[in-house]
């Protein structure tokens, strides 16, 4: 039996080396800080709250799946106001062009001389609606954006605003008129989280109107200070055993057989790519620091797989 695809407990840095020490209590306090705005707002979706987090803190995008009606929007708007940055909204449409997403240049007959128009996807925080709904050629831009942190209007480059995160979702209900994300695309996203119902008590609370979009969120953070601590994350120990872990954990999928998950062989089409075992790290990083440790652990690796 392969013991990096079991617990994790036993994986842990024989020396716990603290890499950013001091920065790593300050953004325990201003990031748990900026999940307890957020939950002020959001109700019943504390889970994805800290994954949107965790991508912002890696330099990610997310793809959020569920039905309508379960906060996808309220997250965005709450999470762009608590750090204090822009927010875009895109809802994608089988009629969209890529210039509806990136911006365009307009003739102004006025002084004989075009002036470019920026497209949404120039915010700190940019809601992709429904990218399924789009044609490819309108993906293609999207995934572009998020890929460069830039777009081309008229031969110039436009860099977005940093920090850049694109929360892109999709309802896995309804196929009619939609353009599946290819595996390919799909792989550029950090996570893919499953969005499910709130719990019954948080639901109550939202139909009395006790909590939700009635609240506001203020401003706990600055967009500089996020990407200071994304630079302290980057920053986090890795022992070679954590990062072990990870790969073995991405292996699983390709190779079911060889971690004595034989249950598993023939139900995976196609395993995880080192895009996932990178991003594994990656993420364990960011929640370490916001759990308060310049070290990543087996146990943070493992709390995102």
């Amino acid at each position: 039996m392969d013991p990096f695809s079991r617990d994790p407990a036993h994986l842990v840095p024989p020396v716990e080396a603290e890499a950013v020490p001091d920065v790593a209590a300050e953004a325990r306090r201003a990031l748990q800080g900026t999940l307890w705005e957020c939950k002020r707002v959001v109700v019943g979706q504390d889970a994805m709250l800290e994954r949107v987090l965790i991508a912002m803190l890696c330099g990610g995008h997310v793809l959020l799946e569920g039905v309508p009606g379960l906060a996808k929007t309220l997250t965005v708007r709450t999470l762009a106001d608590v750090v204090g940055g822009s927010f875009g909204r895109v809802q994608f449409t089988p009629d969209l062009v890529p210039a509806d997403l990136v911006g365009t240049r307009i003739w102004q007959p006025s002084t004989g001389e075009f002036r470019t128009e920026l497209g949404p996807v120039f915010a700190h925080l940019l809601l992709a609606d429904e990218i399924n709904r789009a044609p490819a050629k309108v993906q293609s831009a999207l995934l572009e954006v998020m890929q460069e942190h830039q777009v081309t209007i008229g031969g110039s480059s436009y860099r977005v605003p940093e920090p850049f995160t694109v929360l892109a979702t999709q309802n896995p209900i309804e196929s009619e008129g939609t353009y599946a994300l290819p595996e390919a695309q799909v792989d550029r996203f950090l996570f893919k989280l499953v969005v499910d119902y709130p719990a019954l008590e948080d639901e109550i609370a939202v139909a009395r109107g006790e909590v939700g979009e009635q609240a506001r969120a203020r401003e706990v953070l600055r967009p500089e200070d996020l990407l200071r601590f994304r630079a302290a994350a980057a920053e986090v120990h890795v022992d070679r055993l954590v990062a072990t872990y990870a790969v073995h954990l991405a292996d699983a999928t390709r190779h079911p057989a060889a971690h004595d998950l034989d249950d598993l062989t023939g139900l995976i089409a196609f395993g995880a790519s080192p895009r996932a075992s990178i991003g594994l790290v990656q993420g364990a990083k960011a929640l370490a620091l916001l759990r308060g440790r310049g070290h990543a652990t087996a146990a943070d690796v493992h709390d995102l797989a």
